[in-house]
C-alpha cells in the first residue's frame, strides 16, 4: 500500500514509529487512553498526529476490507494552527538569490561549481505556481502516466499524472504565468533543464530539502533556528520557518493581496473555499471591505424602522381612547 502513496519514504517513517508503539498491540488495545499515551511517548504533538492519522487510514482499510466489524475510533491530538509565514518580495529575492550563486566549496576553497541552481529553478516554479514540492520535483516536458508534466507549448502545467488518483492535496491542471513560461521555455532550449524542470544532473531530484535550507540559512533566514545551532537536535526550542511549503504559503498570499478572484484562486492553487477564508482571504485589500464601510458610515438621514412605525399602528387605536377618555374627564 506504501507504494501508493505520494511520498511512500515518508509513509514508511511513520509506519516504522507506528511499529515501535503499537506493533505488540491488539486491534482492542487502540483507545482514547493509549493514544494519547502514544502521542505524550513521541513527543511531538504534530508527528504523533500524522502518524495516528496513518494509522486510522490503516484500520479503516482494514474494516473496508471486511476483516474486522467493529469501528475503532483513533484519537488524533489537536490540530496546531495554519502556519502563518509566508515571504515579503525581498526575503523572496535574497533566497533566491542565495541559491543561484552559491559556488560549491571542497577542501575549503571555493569552486565554479554552482550545484544549487536547481533550487533556484525550484524556487521560481514553486513562487509563480503555488504548487507542492513532490508535484514540482517530478514535473517532465513530456506527458507520462505515473508524474505530472509541463506543455511547454500550450503553457500548460498538468500537476498530477495520468495514472496517479486525485488525493485531498488536490493539483489540477493550471496556466503557466507568462514570465516562468519564458524561464522554462529557456532552460529546455539551452540545456539547463532537459527532461525535467528541476533537475540535476540530468535526473529528477526527488528531494531539496537539505539544499534549500542551506539556502535559506545563507539568505539571512531562519534566524532564531540557526541561533540553536550549537544546541542537540532534542535541545532546540525553535523551528524553522521558511521550509519549501512557505513558497506556496507566499504564492497565494501575493495572488491574494494583488486582488486575485477568489475562486479563480481556488481552482488555481488546488485549495478549498474554506481554506482560502480562513487562511488567505484577510491578505485580499477587499477583504471585509464592505462591512467596515458600513460600520463607520455616517447616514444622512435615518428612516424610521419599520418595526417602529408597526408599533405606532397598533398603538393608534389606544392612543385615540385615551384621549377620548381624558377628554370626557375634563367636561
Amino acid at each position: 500500500m506504501v507504494a501508493n502513496h505520494a511520498r511512500p519514504k515518508e509513509s514508511k517513517g511513520r509506519i516504522a514509529a507506528l511499529e515501535r508503539y503499537w506493533g505488540g498491540r491488539k486491534l482492542s488495545e487502540v483507545s482514547g487512553r493509549t493514544c494519547r499515551d502514544y502521542a505524550k511517548k513521541r513527543g511531538s504533538a504534530a508527528a504523533a498526529r500524522r502518524e495516528l492519522e496513518e494509522l486510522r487510514a490503516a484500520i479503516n482499510h482494514h474494516r473496508r476490507e471486511g476483516l474486522c466489524s467493529q469501528v475503532v475510533e483513533v484519537v488524533l491530538p489537536a490540530k496546531g494552527g495554519s502556519r502563518e509565514r509566508w515571504l515579503t518580495r525581498s526575503e523572496a529575492a535574497r533566497l533566491l538569490w542565495a541559491a543561484y550563486s552559491y559556488r560549491e566549496v571542497q577542501k575549503g576553497v571555493e569552486t565554479d561549481k554552482r550545484s544549487r541552481r536547481h533550487i533556484a529553478r525550484f524556487i521560481l516554479v514553486a513562487l509563480y505556481t503555488g504548487t507542492r514540492a513532490a508535484a514540482i520535483c517530478g514535473a517532465c516536458f513530456e506527458p507520462g502516466k505515473d508524474r505530472g508534466w509541463i506543455d511547454l507549448d500550450r503553457g500548460v502545467f498538468y500537476r498530477r499524472g495520468e495514472g496517479v488518483r486525485e488525493t485531498k492535496k488536490r493539483t489540477p491542471p493550471i496556466r503557466i504565468p507568462d514570465r516562468l513560461l519564458a524561464h522554462l521555455r529557456r532552460w529546455k532550449a539551452r540545456g539547463i533543464a532537459i527532461n525535467f524542470a528541476v533537475e540535476f544532473g540530468g535526473e529528477p531530484v526527488t528531494r531539496i530539502t537539505k539544499a534549500f535550507n542551506s539556502s535559506a540559512r545563507e539568505a539571512g533566514l531562519n534566524a532564531a533556528y540557526h541561533a540553536e545551532d550549537h544546541l542537540p537536535a532534542g535541545k532546540r526550542t525553535a523551528r524553522r520557518d521558511v521550509t519549501p511549503h512557505v513558497l506556496r504559503h507566499t504564492a497565494v498570499t501575493w495572488a491574494m493581496q494583488n486582488r486575485a478572484d477568489p475562486e479563480e484562486a481556488d481552482g488555481y492553487f488546488g485549495m478549498t473555499a474554506e481554506t482560502r477564508r480562513r487562511v488567505y482571504q484577510h491578505h485580499h485589500p477587499d477583504f471585509q471591505a464592505g462591512v467596515a464601510a458600513a460600520v463607520t458610515r455616517s447616514p444622512a438621514a435615518q428612516l424610521p424602522h419599520r418595526n417602529d412605525r408597526d408599533k405606532r399602528g397598533r398603538d393608534a387605536p389606544k392612543s385615540a381612547v385615551v384621549a377620548e377618555l381624558h377628554q370626557g374627564d375634563r367636561q
